[in-house]
């Protein structure tokens, strides 16, 4: 992948959706209450084993495969690759079923790579600003020269560019960003013609 650099400032039903998680916002009076108590720890995923990953390398390739198809591609009932989904669901292994988007034919023809660096111990509160700014379609704490890695889809340059001066700049925490564009990007996402990367 090329990037520029910028300097800124400084048949039947296909698997099963992911349970809903509860909203976020908190009520009047649990914000009366003073900070919301930290969620509880997520439990460890059961261990996978060869069926599983299986699994998850088809609904990698196909989100919509249906329970039928996958059942008779892993050689298993309908029955026990249903409930194989669930339990990946509900381990958090699974995280959701989506599609791959062409980012340019759907209209965003501008992306970019924008490094942070932040304020020492603000990891949470950047992390949920920038997951409200449009576009934006993954957010990593690192380490190195910087503290984060965002990669955001716009329309345009100019929305890009009003992005990070307007939206990203004004985060009280973030003290400097910098921005590479992306020329041109390549989806490496399972396909069923290369070896399954779960092993």
């Amino acid at each position: 992948m090329a990037a520029e650099q910028m300097a800124d400032r400084g048949e039947e039903p296909g698997p099963p959706p992911p349970a809903a998680t509860p909203s976020a916002a908190a009520t009047p009076s649990a914000a009366a209450a003073g900070p919301a108590p930290e969620p509880a720890p997520v439990p460890p995923a059961r261990p996978l084993d060869a069926i599983d990953r299986d699994i998850l390398r088809i609904l990698q390739t196909d989100g919509r495969a249906s329970i039928r198809s996958v059942a008779e591609r892993v050689h298993v009932s309908r029955a026990n690759a249903y409930a194989r989904i669930n339990r990946l669901v509900e381990d958090g292994v699974i995280r959701g079923f989506g599609a791959r988007v062409d980012h340019e034919r759907a209209g965003q023809g501008a992306s970019a790579y924008i490094t942070l660096k932040i304020v020492q111990n603000s990891w949470r509160t950047v992390r949920e600003q920038l997951q409200a700014l449009p576009g934006a379609t993954h957010i990593a704490l690192v380490s190195g020269d910087f503290d984060v890695l965002l990669l955001v889809h716009t329309p345009d340059n100019r929305a890009l560019r009003e992005l990070v001066l307007t939206r990203i700049q004004s985060i009280p925490e973030v003290l400097s960003t910098r921005t590479l564009l992306v020329f041109e990007e390549t989806d490496l996402g399972p396909r069923p013609d290369r070896p399954a990367e779960l092993a």
